[in-house]
């Protein structure tokens, strides 16, 4: 995400490494990670702009059971597991900071702010708001428990991404074994919440791996008969507000 000259990374999967090669000059970027789980760290050890001792980042996220963002951070990289160690090759400017629910930080024109959502092991929704503009980051929710807080905490921001990786059939095991407690969750819930929040659009995310890419192409325009400002992640994809 840019906000004026202001670059942040939200988690650090695998969409890093296009980042980083997408990237021809150093980066300088706030990086912002909802919780530990390897689908949202495994990018990581392939980001280009890490190696590169003119690059600067600061690295936020939750302490999680007694072990620091920069604990997990440059813990996942370890031998057997991985031949090298972040403390080996990372050459970029690194600062790690905690950041958990309900803190705040303001970043000149920028404001970032946190809540507990509901997912194994913990995992942090974020809200950006810059010059009249949100978004909400919300991935890896379970609808249910913690609802209202998030629809609260995204009341009339401009898009929310947002943890739609079922169908409520998927989710109920109506279609396949049942999906509850897994920490993620449906389409029709998305909608609920975005209905709820009065947000201006939906953007449905950590999608369902299964599912093929016409798949997706379906079942968005299923959702649009519901919330017509609609779309799916996909790698590549540029919103602008």
């Amino acid at each position: 995400m840019r906000a004026g000259d202001t670059h942040f990374i939200f988690d650090l999967g695998t969409g890093v490494r296009e980042l980083g090669a997408a990237s021809k000059a150093p980066l300088d970027a706030h990086v912002f990670i909802s919780h530990y789980h390897y689908d949202h760290l495994q990018g990581l050890p392939f980001f280009g702009p890490i190696f590169d001792p003119r690059s600067r980042f600061t690295v936020r996220g939750p302490t999680r059971n007694g072990r620091t963002v920069k604990d997990v951070v440059s813990g996942q990289m370890q031998q057997p597991y991985f031949p090298v160690t972040a403390e080996m090759v990372f050459r970029a400017q690194l600062d790690y900071q905690p950041f958990e629910a309900g803190d705040r930080l303001r970043l000149g024109d920028v404001t970032v702010v946190a809540i507990e959502a509901h997912h194994p092991g913990g995992n942090l929704a974020y809200r950006i708001e810059y010059r009249g503009r949100s978004v909400v980051y919300a991935t890896d929710h379970e609808h249910g428990d913690r609802d209202a807080q998030l629809i609260d905490f995204s009341r009339d921001a401009d898009v929310i991404i947002y943890d739609s990786m079922y169908t409520d059939d998927e989710y109920l095991g109506r279609v396949g074994s049942a999906k509850t407690g897994w920490g993620h969750s449906t389409w029709q819930s998305a909608v609920r919440i975005a209905r709820a929040a009065k947000v201006k659009s939906l953007i449905l995310f950590h999608h369902d791996p299964t599912r093929t890419d016409d798949a997706l192409d379906a079942l968005v325009r299923v959702v649009k008969k519901e919330f017509k400002q609609t779309i799916a992640a996909r790698e590549g994809l540029v919103v602008k507000l």
